[in-house]
């Protein structure tokens, strides 16, 4: 006799390959939650790590703009500084000459050590005076505000300079106003 002869065999064996199926879809159904909720997780600890990261970099810029803005603000304290000392001098001088005792002398070799010391302080600070009297004419570094005949020197050399050109690291900040010969 043969299963199908016994249909109560036929619906047994059945209900088993049934039975099987569900339990190995539920099975899988629960290992695909148990892994998805694993992803999810993994997922939610790497969205924290990149919004923490993104939240780093902007506070890392703000207090980079922040610095770089004081930098630009205070850059000049250092030389604001030193020359607090020369006006200090500056104005001791002007007291001195006030003084009913005051004598030219004095006060002329007071000029000169502040005139020196605000010379020492553009130096420590990378300005520096153009030198110019005697040189040959550089448009880079001089303007002529006239021209002399003189047969004495070459032509284009500088015979006097009204106004000192200075730079700054070697950058020209201002000509030096010269005169100049010609032929």
């Amino acid at each position: 006799m043969t299963n199908k002869d016994n249909p109560t065999e036929v619906e047994e064996v059945e209900t088993e390959a049934e039975n099987e199926t569900v339990e190995t879809t539920e099975i899988t159904i629960e290992s695909l939650q148990a892994t998805l909720e694993k992803t999810q997780t993994e997922a939610d600890k790497q969205r924290d790590i990149a919004l923490r990261t993104v939240a780093e970099m902007e506070n890392l810029k703000k207090r980079q703009n922040r610095e770089l803005q004081n930098a630009h603000k205070f850059a000049l304290e250092g030389f604001v500084n030193d020359l607090l000392g020369v006006r200090d001098t500056l104005e001791l001088g002007l007291n001195a000459a006030h003084d009913e005792n005051a004598s030219l002398e004095k006060l002329t070799e007071g000029s000169e050590l502040t005139l020196k010391m605000l010379a020492d302080v553009m130096e420590k600070f990378g300005v520096k005076k153009v030198e110019s009297e005697g040189q040959t004419f550089d448009p880079d570094f001089h303007q002529a505000i006239s021209m002399i005949p003189n047969k004495e020197v070459e032509p284009n050399t500088i015979l006097q300079v009204v106004q000192a050109g200075y730079t700054l690291n070697e950058r020209l900040v201002r000509p030096a106003m010269v005169i100049v010969s010609q032929n």
